[in-house]
């Protein structure tokens, strides 16, 4: 297991060094369009790469509560669930986590901070209301494992470089479209445009299929993990078989954070073909009970 999470560890980080590179080199090309210099453009491309991966690592945790509705918790005022996380992060040897509830019948969870001293769990009322305590702790352990493997701090500066990709790559391509009806008898301009069309097309493309392979792969990470923490997998897949029940989907739900839930925010949870998972930002649900149970025997 512990080799599993350092091959994640490895793996995700060569993903976000991809991710970097696309960024750096569509702002190069951008640069280049526009006639700045080849150095210049690279020192520009990799300052706003680095800013926005700061941005991400210090403020996204804050914004995603923010965007969900979550309201924070006191022991008092939930002392069973505030008992029950307790209980895992002494077992996990985590700092107690801030607990958030967001007032959503959608069952579903998230955790959210750039590290375990900084983090958060958020859960909606309706998962509170339809797990019995067993599956809670699954759903729980499932979070705290996302927080002490890093998940957390990883995925946050994946989505907001692919927002900078996608961002960037939208800028390139109005730009192509009004400088190829301004430069048309320029032979090296143009080809330059066409290659800036080109990367303004896929790059978006190839940055969302980087997101979503490590969101997959961070949420098998996080369910094995939880079996591990409570020693007891059915409780996680019994979770997970009455979330992908309930196919009401969460009234805040926002493609933006949606790979921070524990099941898909908006409600879709039906197996479907290996095409369309490479879009998903979660395994299917079949898949994941089925690693579970296989943890089982």
């Amino acid at each position: 297991m512990y080799s599993a999470i350092a091959a994640n560890k490895r793996q995700t980080w060569l993903l976000i060094i991809v991710a970097s590179a696309i960024l750096v080199g569509l702002i190069w090309l951008l640069g280049r369009m526009y006639g700045l210099a080849t150095t210049d453009s690279l020192i520009i491309g990799t300052v706003l790469a680095t800013s926005f991966s700061l941005f991400s690592y210090f403020f996204s945790s804050s914004i995603a509560l923010s965007v969900s509705g979550a309201k924070e918790i006191s022991k008092a005022q939930a002392p069973d669930l505030y008992n029950l996380v307790e209980n895992l992060t002494i077992a996990s040897g985590l700092p107690m986590p801030r607990i958030y509830v967001i007032d959503d019948v959608s069952p579903n969870a998230f955790a959210t901070g750039r590290d375990p001293e900084h983090a958060a769990i958020t859960f909606t009322t309706g998962i509170l209301a339809l797990l019995a305590k067993n599956e809670l702790e699954g759903v729980a352990a499932h979070e705290l494992s996302h927080i002490k493997n890093y998940d957390i701090r990883v995925m946050t500066i994946v989505v907001v470089l692919i927002g900078a990709i996608m961002l960037v790559a939208d800028v390139m391509l109005r730009s192509t479209f009004f400088r190829r009806r301004g430069n048309s008898e320029n032979s090296g301009g143009n080809a330059l445009l066409i290659i800036g069309l080109v990367l303004a097309i896929l790059s978006p493309l190839f940055a969302q299929l980087i997101k979503f392979a490590i969101s997959r792969r961070r949420e098998y990470l996080a369910d094995s993990s939880s079996a591990l923490l409570t020693r007891y997998p059915a409780g996680l897949a019994s979770a997970l078989q009455k979330i992908s029940g309930v196919a009401q989907p969460l009234r805040t739900a926002n493609r933006a954070t949606a790979h921070l839930f524990i099941a898909n925010p908006f409600g879709s949870h039906t197996t479907r073909g290996w095409f369309a998972n490479l879009f998903s930002t979660h395994p299917p649900v079949a898949d994941r009970i089925a690693r579970l149970n296989e943890m089982i025997k």
